[in-house]
């Protein structure tokens, strides 16, 4: 989640500094709205790819795409917490 701060800050610190902070503050919102919706689309595309995997494959394919999606749970259950 730190690495998402820092992302959503470094973007931040390009915008106008004549903001009101309200307005710096629904801008850093939507930031991160963006950037958790690109990371789950990545994400969901990995899980996906599991997915397509040879039979011989799919056990090991199933066990990378459950620890992905037990991440993505982690994760939105840590950003909810943040909010």
């Amino acid at each position: 989640m730190k690495k998402l701060k820092a992302i959503v800050d470094e973007a931040m610190e390009e915008l106008d500094p004549g903001l009101s902070d309200d307005q710096r503050a629904s801008v850093a919102r939507v930031l991160e709205s963006a950037v958790i919706r690109g990371m789950l689309e990545g994400q969901h595309r990995a899980v996906d790819a599991c997915g397509e995997c040879e039979e011989a494959e799919q056990d090991i394919a199933h066990k990378i795409a459950t620890a992905i999606r037990r991440k993505n749970d982690l994760m939105i259950a840590n950003l909810s917490s943040l909010r």
